[in-house]
């Protein structure tokens, strides 16, 4: 089967949801007590929570577009934008690892793509 554009697409767009899933749960550990009350009036944590939710809800129809083995090593998209984000929002520093480890990332999925010509 053909991977549809459309589709990787989505798969990118949920990679972005996906990736600011984790950012609300750092965010929401800095208040987070063991009680259910604490669980349930987080927001940072309900809001990681629903981007994970809103990640998946936009993956599952992208798998209608192309093969498996071609659209999810695209979730891999996901932690090169937790870095950037992380930078962003949190304020963490990048250092010359993390950049590498950005490259092979990108590398790595651009040889799954090829093969999929």
């Amino acid at each position: 089967m053909k991977t549809e554009l459309w589709a990787v697409g989505l798969v990118i767009l949920g990679t972005i949801f996906g990736a600011l899933g984790p950012i609300y749960l750092k965010k929401a550990s800095a208040d987070l007590k063991i009680s259910i009350k604490s669980v349930i009036t987080n927001r940072n944590l309900i809001m990681g929570l629903f981007l994970y939710a809103i990640a998946t809800v936009v993956f599952v129809p992208a798998l209608k577009g192309g093969d498996l083995s071609v659209l999810y090593p695209l979730v891999a998209v996901g932690y090169i934008w937790v870095c950037l984000l992380s930078v962003k929002i949190l304020k963490e520093k990048m250092y010359l690892h993390k950049w590498i480890g950005i490259a092979l990332i990108v590398l790595g999925v651009a040889f799954i793509g090829l093969g999929s010509v």
